[in-house]
This record gives C-alpha cells, sequence and structure tokens, in this order.
C-alpha cells in the first residue's frame, strides 16, 4: 500500500516491527478512522466551552435509556483475566519489562503512555520489547547483572497513548497517525495471533477517553483488526476513567464496548488533573488544596469511586483501583513505614469496597496490594457478583470539590513547581516515568503540579501566608527551586512556563513537550 512514510531508526529489532505489512495495517486504520478521531477532538473543544459557560455538567438525558436498560453485560472475560488483584505499571523498556513481568503481580499494565517519553526510539523499542516478550525471548544485561524472564509471569495489558497525540514518525498520505493508532495497531498486529496460541490475547488500557463516542470509536477499530487478522473477538478493553466527562458516562462507554470491554479503572491521578482543567475558571468552589493534602476519602472522589464500582458490577465488568505511587527506600526505614501504611489502608479500602484489583508502581509493593485483596478475596479471582445497590450517586456528588479538606499553601506551590521542572527535565531527556521524593511521577501527577498552579494564579488564590498566587510569586519560586535544582533545567522551565503561565490553558502538557523531542 503506498503514501506510507517513516522516520529511520537505529533501534535493533525495529525492520520487524516497521514491516511492509504492518505499515500497511496503520495505514488502513488511519485512512478509516483518521476523519473521525478529529471530529471527536472538536467535540472535545465544544464541551470544555460548554463547561466554561455553565460551570455544570450531568449525565447525558439522550442516553438514559441504555442506563436504565438491567439487561446488558460486557463480554465474558477471559480465563487470564479472571484474577487481577494487584496489577503493577510501567514503561516497556527491556529491564522494566522483565521485572514487571517477574513481579508477582497478576497483570502487567505495559505503559507506552504516560510513562514513556513519545521519542521515536522508545516508541519503537517498546513494541521490540512487547514483541520478544510475547515469544519469551526477552533479555537484558546492564552493569554485569543479567535479566531474564522467569516462568510465572504477569498477564500483559498494553496501553497506547490518548486520542489527542498525534505520531509524526510514520505518516499516511502526508498526514501524521494518531499515535493511539501507531500503539494499539503495531501490538495488535505482531502479538495477537502469537498471543492467543499461548492462552492469552489482546488486551488494553484505553487512557484519557472523554465520551462514549470514544469508546465507540474504539470499539470499531477492535472490529476491524480482528476481521483485518482473521481473528473471532478476541480484544479485551479496560477503559480508564480519569476524566470527569468519562465520570458521567461510564455505563454509555461500557455499552459502546460491550463485545470488548473487560472493565473500568479509577485513574485518580489524571482524573483530578481533568477536574482542575474543564473548571479551572468555573470559581473558587473548583480550586483544590495542595495536591497532597488531595486524597481518595475527599467527597468528590468517594463519589467517583464508589460510582465506578457498582457501574462495572452492574455490567459485568471489573473495577479496577488506582496507582500506590510510592517509591520505597531503601535508605530511609521511617519513610517507608509512614507510606506503606498509608498503601496499605488505601488498598483495605479499595478492597473492602468492592473492586476487583488495584495498581502498584514499584514490585515491593505488591505484596502490599495482594495481602489487601486476598483478606477480601479469599479464594475468589474477583468479587464482580458484588453489587452496590446502596450506591447512589448525583451529578452534584462528582462535582462537589468545595468540601475537599485542606488548603492552598506556599509549600504546596513551591512543591508543584519543583516536581513539574524536574519531571520535564527527565521527560524531554527520555524518561517518562521518575521517582522524586519517594513518589513514582508521570505524566498525569505532572499535570497535576502545573495546572493547580495555572488555576491558582488565575483565580487569585490566597495562600496561608495571607499572599496571593500570583504570576510574580510563582517566578519567584520558579528562581528559587531552578537555583536549588542546579543546571541543566533551562529548557524544562521554559516549557514550564508555557504550560503553568501562559494566558491560555494548554490542553496537555505533552503536545509542547511532543515539539521539543519529535
Amino acid at each position: 500500500m503506498s503514501g506510507v512514510e517513516t522516520t529511520p531508526t537505529t533501534v535493533d529489532g525495529a525492520e520487524k516491527i516497521l514491516s511492509p505489512e504492518a505499515l500497511d495495517f496503520l495505514a488502513d486504520l488511519h485512512r478509516t478512522f483518521g476523519a473521525r478521531r478529529k471530529e471527536l477532538l472538536a467535540r472535545r473543544k465544544e464541551r470544555r466551552t460548554e463547561i466554561a459557560r455553565t460551570g455544570k455538567l450531568d449525565f447525558l438525558a439522550e442516553t438514559a435509556t441504555v442506563r436504565d436498560d438491567s439487561n446488558w453485560k460486557v463480554a465474558s472475560a477471559p480465563k487470564d483475566l479472571l484474577d487481577r488483584r494487584v496489577e503493577i505499571t510501567g514503561p516497556t523498556d527491556p529491564k522494566m519489562t522483565i521485572n514487571a513481568l517477574n513481579s508477582g503481580a497478576k497483570v502487567w499494565l505495559a505503559d507506552l503512555e504516560d510513562a514513556n517519553t513519545p521519542h521515536w526510539d522508545n516508541v519503537v523499542g517498546g513494541q521490540v520489547s512487547l514483541y520478544r516478550a510475547t515469544r519469551r525471548e526477552l533479555s537484558f544485561e546492564s552493569n554485569g547483572k543479567q535479566y531474564a524472564l522467569g516462568e510465572d509471569l504477569a498477564v500483559v495489558v498494553t496501553r497506547p497513548r490518548g486520542w489527542h497525540l498525534d505520531e509524526e514518525h510514520i505518516t499516511v498520505d502526508g498526514e501524521p497517525v494518531a499515535g493511539a493508532i501507531v500503539d494499539f495497531g503495531l501490538y495488535f498486529f505482531h502479538n495477537a495471533k502469537e498471543l492467543l496460541a499461548r492462552g492469552s490475547g489482546p488486551y488494553f488500557y484505553l487512557p484519557k477517553t472523554e465520551s462514549h463516542l470514544e469508546a465507540r470509536l474504539w470499539n470499531e477499530i477492535f472490529t476491524r483488526s480482528e476481521a483485518s487478522l482473521g481473528l473471532g473477538n478476541c480484544i479485551r478493553a479496560t477503559v480508564l476513567i480519569e476524566t470527569i466527562t468519562a465520570a458521567f458516562e461510564m455505563e454509555e462507554i461500557l455499552f459502546e464496548l460491550r463485545e470488548h470491554a473487560s472493565g473500568l479503572n479509577a485513574g485518580r491521578w489524571d482524573y483530578l488533573f481533568s477536574v482542575i482543567k474543564n473548571f479551572r475558571d468555573a470559581g473558587p468552589e473548583f480550586v483544590l488544596p495542595d495536591r497532597a493534602k488531595v486524597t481518595m476519602t475527599a467527597p468528590f472522589m468517594r463519589a467517583y469511586t464508589e460510582l465506578l464500582v457498582a457501574t462495572c458490577h452492574k455490567r459485568g465488568a471489573f473495577a479496577m483501583g488506582g496507582m500506590a505511587a510510592f517509591i520505597p527506600s531503601r535508605r530511609d526505614p521511617d519513610v517507608n513505614e509512614k507510606a506503606l501504611a498509608q498503601v496499605k489502608a488505601d488498598k483495605d479500602r479499595e478492597a473492602g469496597d468492592g473492586f476487583d484489583g488495584s495498581w502498584v508502581a514499584h514490585p515491593d509493593l505488591v505484596p502490599v496490594c495482594l495481602d489487601a485483596f486476598d483478606a477480601v478475596l479469599k479464594d475468589k479471582p474477583n468479587q464482580v457478583d458484588r453489587l452496590r445497590p446502596d450506591v447512589h450517586v448525583a451529578a452534584s456528588d462528582l462535582l462537589d470539590v468545595a468540601n475537599t479538606p485542606g488548603e492552598v499553601t506556599e509549600d504546596g506551590v513551591r512543591s508543584n513547581v519543583s516536581v513539574a521542572l524536574q519531571y520535564l527535565k527527565a521527560w524531554l531527556g527520555g524518561l517518562g516515568a521518575v521517582a522524586i521524593n519517594n513518589l513514582m511521577e508521570d505524566a498525569a501527577t505532572a499535570e497535576i503540579s502545573r495546572s493547580q498552579v495555572w488555576q491558582w494564579v488565575h483565580q487569585g488564590t490566597i495562600l496561608d501566608t495571607g499572599d496571593t498566587v500570583t504570576e510574580s510569586l510563582v517566578r519567584r519560586i520558579l528562581d528559587e527551586e531552578v537555583a536549588k535544582l542546579g543546571e541543566g533545567y533551562d529548557q524544562a522551565r521554559t516549557l514550564f512556563e508555557q504550560v503553568a503561565l501562559a494566558d491560555d490553558f494548554v490542553d496537555f502538557l505533552t503536545l509542547p513537550a511532543y515539539a521539543l523531542v519529535r
């Protein structure tokens, strides 16, 4: 098929990943669905304009029949996806791939999205790692240490990029292909048949979905892809409910994907970012306190997670909990003791609420999460049969940001600035997941940091010191934090100023950031 162009790469194994047949497969998906994707991105902007005008969101009147119909369920789960009590997330470089697969977790979220800088070599290299891991051919050596795959491996669930990102290194008829189509398409094309032959299948996490219409697009892509390879219904997808608009369409999202749906995930960090982004100019009642003070017990977060569990189990789908981002310290036992207690409480709460599993960012947290879910599940693989008829969540509950305990402090501003700077520097250098202050920071947590600063400035938020958050105050703190961090932050600082201090809010920091690395 003509009209396909790719940028050269020196990644070992790239020629197999970027084969003419694989590129033809991507081209077909782009030509069939690319225009619809653009329409849906335009619809996002229209919806955001309406939120800015009204300061409100509500459940959709036009889809009430879907919510009221008690007869439909999602597709049955494959055998190797029945037990998801602990899932580990991480990027797809060889070392991380091996460590995640060997971690003892039930599932590995192979992250081609927020934990990955989409350098072209990273994009292709991640696919090579997944190709070799699927065939049990992946190994790695570093500083004389050998890394190899064990016998009992986690099930792979791959997360492609969100709809908003282009992949500039593959063009079809002169247009860049959506990063989501590239990531999904290359993994599915190369590995679906091999996975099925090994008793597994092509499983996916779908990020940053904002509406049931976007879920419908994914379902159409899945159906066409299965037919293209001569396969039956084999794809299973778990949708991250990590946007406030998607929270109002959980049932509709499952309905659109019901032939391929596996569950929903409470993507807590992007969810916070989405709340801030969508209601950034709606008034002080939508201003959140310091990021560190916003916990899952805040009323609006509690409503969101309770609704997710009830919705999933009503429809026979898995409800997956959020990320425990703590990274254990091998040098500070006091930090570990306090943080592990918080992780345990978080996972105990999720298991008690009815979640079927949850996420961790580090292998040392796998036992903590396992213990929490083992205590509730016992010998059951999940608790999908646990319905939650006691849950009644109104639109006002999901938007009850004003009752979040805590305040905005100068330390909170400073922390946001410092974390964002460090993360952006690492991202521009090719690392999409970075341990900062014993927390795993990725694009989602960086988004919270920079969007909070933007909102606090534009809302004229009053700090605990009595000072008002202004651009000049942020710039002073920026000067001080750059001085502490040392050299090499010029590009990260410029990018931070663009996404946190510009008059116009940038929808995703990865959009201007990508222009600097592609």
